[in-house]
């Protein structure tokens, strides 16, 4: 290339000064950093993301058990209603694969069945005089997940 056609070229391009240390790559540098403020509305959204996140899990913690004098005895009755719907259900499980087996006679069928439907009815009616709803009846054991 002639050192006339360099000139042409380079007509419209701005020359660095003498000593300096930009060149045209470190324009390019700035340009492309340009870029970067649209990106940033992508990682903001990420951020709030991880940050509803967290607040939504430091805001769900299990339900503390009352230590109020005048709410003990509802507090206990709550706990000790849901351990026996607990065993109940529990007993109606094994109740079936037995029943499943065979291993029960009619007789030894009905009466299980009885006795399981009447705890059951002794259980709601408790939680009825305390004023404890028969849905309530349930433990959060936090990573493990509700017990019933």
């Amino acid at each position: 290339m002639s050192p006339r056609t360099r000139n042409r070229r380079n007509a419209g391009r701005r020359q660095p000064q003498a000593g300096s240390r930009k060149s045209h790559a470190g324009s390019r540098k700035s340009q492309a950093g340009s870029r970067k403020p649209a990106a940033a509305p992508a990682a903001a959204r990420q951020i709030e993301a991880i940050r509803k996140q967290i607040e939504g899990v430091a805001g769900a913690r299990p339900p503390r058990w009352n230590a109020d004098p005048e709410e003990v005895r509802r507090a206990v009755l709550k706990l000790v209603l849901t351990l026996v719907e607990l065993i109940r259900q529990l007993l109606e499980r094994q109740a079936i694969r037995r029943m499943d087996a065979g291993t029960l006679s009619d007789d030894d069928t009905e009466n299980v069945g009885l006795a399981l439907m009447r705890l059951q009815e002794t259980i709601v009616d408790l939680a009825r005089q305390f004023d404890i709803d028969p849905s309530d009846l349930n433990l959060d054991l936090g990573p493990i997940g509700k017990l019933l």
